[in-house]
């Protein structure tokens, strides 16, 4: 959902990965950003948009019944930069939902 909704710039598919509370701390080249989740990205995709052309690999760095953490590394988004994701990822209600979000954008 999460990587669907960055290459379509689909705040939809954003709003079902991330949790309504999500945090995301990070540095874009020299610059540190924080915020909540959603609307960070809300505002990046109406600013610039879609990534149309990112590609992706994600992976499960650890994993329990209820608790997990991933690595997404990003390369080519709607800018051309690349970057590492680290998630924290919390099973609530049955269903996976990413609390946190920490990252390194390059240019």
């Amino acid at each position: 959902m999460y990587i669907d909704g960055y290459r379509s710039g689909d705040i939809a598919g954003i709003e079902k990965a991330f949790h309504k509370d999500a945090i995301m701390w990070g540095y874009s080249g020299d610059e540190l950003l924080q915020g909540p989740a959603v609307p960070v990205f809300a505002g990046f995709f109406n600013s610039l948009g879609a990534s149309p052309n990112a590609r992706s690999r994600l992976d499960i760095l650890a994993i329990a019944p209820t608790a997990a953490v991933v690595r997404v590394d990003m390369e080519n988004d709607v800018l051309g930069a690349s970057f590492h994701d680290f998630l924290s990822l919390l099973k609530i209600e049955g269903q996976w939902k990413i609390i946190s979000k920490i990252f390194q954008r390059y240019a």
